[in-house]
């Protein structure tokens, strides 16, 4: 497969991706073994094939002596042995073949979903899923099915030309030519190929992106009126895609006429020579039809190989798409560490921001949330507030100074691992499509109804149970068919399920009724009694006594306590 790759200017050399493609396929070798076994055993059958009708049409013709009826037999029971051959791989490719696009799927979903979330969010999930869809699909049948159809192609092209060789070496020679001529087509198509493909992926990747985002904030669209301005952009796109795809459409078919072309003068060549040598009487017509078909097995591996090219070029590019994902730096793999009782969380002189040319969000900030304390963080938009919370999360890390959980007998630095500490609700809609049920179990997979009852009591949510389906209502894409405080509530009482020590709401009651929010908030301060609560809102009027007021802006953060 290399030897018809060249390198360009991507960004993974041929032996990078040649390497990568080899240790995928050795995770998925039952299947590329069987298909490569089968491979080989079609192309076997094959040459049988051709020297069975060889002898059944020389006994035919009384060139030699045999029994008809033998040959005859021959050649069906080989027509059968081919069938069965070509069912038992149909087989395994839709049955093992869609198990090992499904396993590669789920690997890089698992690994997504412990990547850094800083690195991760600076891609686009229309650009992620195109990638786990489409290069997972095709990197899953490049590796399964081509590599090992690619090795038979292989055996074909070696076996026909010792069976022709054997019986005219001047036609085997003649017949060989094409191989220079093809291996230095196929480098420059390959090189200018595997461009103009990566040029129609991305262009792909950019519209699977605008569709999720319009399908996603339809509403916005709605209101603002600007269908039609989101259409024209689709259409732009997909009239860019157009030209692309058409460019390359006209160099492959440029390319294979020029290739078939060779073909059609090599296959003349072979019946003009097979006919001359019938006409002189130094072979029979039997071998004739055997020098026609054999040419023709030679010709068809390279036939095969010019199917499997746009192919592999398809795999070397998702192959790079996919090497990019991998590239994702993992979450460190810290331990669970589970305080027995409410931490307090400590910023020493902790500084950050979202890259180095930006504005520092935090500079040199200091803050003790004190275990059990209760503390209202508020402040302009902008200011940090939000960033806060990802930094006790360990969402995303300082550049300098310590964020440091503690309690009366041990304390540690904050990262993954003391995540599970955490019992947090984020701002907005953040139900998944399926029934309330299932969007409760998030929270604790082990919650019985008896706990989910209670949580929602909690978080006053008490309408689910007078809803028709009660828990197992069905909910849709960000909890359509509920009000958007009634989501709200609902995650809130998700998150309630989780064991921790400290409280984490971000801007939770924004979409409540203010009676609602009061007694809400009555409700989490009585639940929260032995925990570290911490809040984000922009309403001061729910601030209760006892509370730390952490107050952020842009430019310094000020702290006062009532």
């Amino acid at each position: 497969m290399a030897l018809f790759l060249q390198r360009d200017s991507s960004r993974y050399s041929n032996r990078d991706i040649c390497h990568w493609l080899w240790r995928l396929l050795q995770r998925h070798r039952l299947q590329a073994s069987l298909n490569t076994l089968l491979g080989c055993l079609s192309v076997g059958l094959d040459f049988a094939f051709i020297a069975a009708t060889k002898e059944t049409i020389d006994i035919a013709t009384h060139r030699t002596e045999g029994s008809l009826l033998y040959a005859c037999s021959l050649l069906i029971a080989i027509l059968l042995c081919q069938l069965c051959i070509g069912f038992s791989s149909k087989w395994i490719r839709s049955t093992l073949g869609i198990k090992a696009q499904n396993l590669m799927q789920q690997n890089y979903f698992g690994r997504l979903l412990h990547s850094e979330w800083q690195v991760m969010n600076n891609r686009h999930s229309g650009d992620i899923i195109n990638r786990l869809e489409r290069d997972v699909q095709d990197i899953g049948t490049t590796v399964t099915e081509t590599i090992p159809s690619t090795f038979a192609v292989g055996v074909r092209l070696v076996g026909a030309f010792i069976f022709l060789f054997t019986m005219d070496i001047t036609l085997a020679c003649t017949a060989i030519l094409i191989i220079p001529l093809f291996t230095i087509l196929s480098r420059l198509y390959m090189q200018k190929m595997r461009r103009l493909t990566r040029d129609i992926r991305t262009t792909d990747s950019k519209v699977q992106s605008i569709l999720q985002e319009t399908i996603q904030h339809r509403m916005v669209i709605q209101t603002l009126e600007q269908q039609s301005t989101m259409s024209n952009r689709l259409a732009n796109l997909h009239c860019h895609l157009q030209q692309q795809v058409r460019k390359r459409t006209k160099f492959s078919a440029t390319s294979a006429t020029v290739l078939n072309s060779g073909f059609a003068a090599c296959y003349l060549f072979t019946f003009i020579w097979s006919v001359y040598r019938l006409e002189a009487g130094t072979i029979s017509y039997g071998m004739m039809i055997a020098f026609i078909q054999l040419v023709g097995q030679i010709q068809g591996p390279f036939r095969e190989l010019s199917r499997f090219i746009p192919i592999l070029i398809n795999a070397f590019t998702a192959g790079e798409r996919l090497m990019e994902l991998e590239e994702i730096p993992l979450e460190k793999n810290m331990e669970r560490l589970c305080f027995n009782q409410a931490p307090g969380i400590r910023f020493s002189e902790v500084t950050y921001s979202y890259t180095p040319e930006s504005r520092k969000i935090l500079n040199n900030f200091s803050f003790d949330f004190s275990p059990g304390s209760r503390t209202a963080i508020v402040g302009e938009t902008g200011a940090g507030k939000t960033t806060l919370v990802r930094l006790m999360l360990a969402l995303i890390r300082p550049q300098s100074g310590t964020i440091t959980l503690y309690d009366n007998s041990r304390q540690a630095d904050c990262n993954a691992g003391t995540r599970t500490n955490f019992i947090y609700v984020p701002q907005g809609n953040t139900l998944f499509s399926g029934s309330i049920r299932d969007n409760l179990l998030l929270g604790n997979p082990m919650a019985t109804d008896e706990e989910m009852q209670k949580v929602l009591k909690t978080a006053c949510a008490d309408f689910v149970f007078d809803l028709p389906g009660g828990l197992d209502t069905p909910c849709n894409e960000q909890g359509g068919g509920l009000s958007e405080g009634q989501a709200q509530r609902i995650a809130i009482a998700r998150a309630l399920l989780r064991k921790g020590g400290i409280l984490l709401l971000d801007e939770a009651s924004s979409a409540l009724d203010k009676d609602t929010e009061q007694q809400l908030w009555a409700n989490l301060a009585q639940c929260g009694k032995d925990k570290t609560l911490i809040f984000i809102t922009h309403r001061t009027d729910i601030i209760g006594d006892n509370t730390h007021i952490l107050r952020v802006n842009k430019l310094k953060q000020n702290i006062t306590t009532t």
